[in-house]
């Protein structure tokens, strides 16, 4: 009987891991954004609508690489209430919408 308690319990403990890097990875949220500011030191993003993001520990944003009105598109993850970027790319602003004047044109 212990043996198989034994044995039932490395099996539980083999999947701790796996569970948990699931875990983690549905904690990250996206989210899209203009950025309004980046820090001086380089560690933090804010977006106009007030979000801050922070770059994990050891890492900047390079000066210049991002400017206000830049939209990106942000994956993060909460800890201790703070918004940790994982991943940041720039995105495309919205187009303009069109007026009800402008006929959409057809390639076909």
């Amino acid at each position: 009987m212990k043996k198989l308690m034994v044995a039932g319990l490395v099996a539980v403990l083999g999947f701790a891991p796996a569970f948990a890097l699931a875990q983690a990875q549905r904690e990250e949220t996206m989210l899209v954004g203009q950025v309004q500011s980046v820090d001086e030191t380089g560690t933090a993003i804010t977006l106009t609508d007030g979000t801050k993001l922070l770059t994990p520990p050891g890492s900047v944003i390079r000066p210049g690489a991002l400017q206000e009105g830049t939209m990106v598109a942000a994956m993060y993850r909460e800890e201790n209430g703070d918004k940790i970027l994982t991943k940041l790319s720039l995105t495309q602003s919205a187009p303009a919408p069109s007026t009800p004047s402008e006929s959409p044109k057809r390639w076909y």
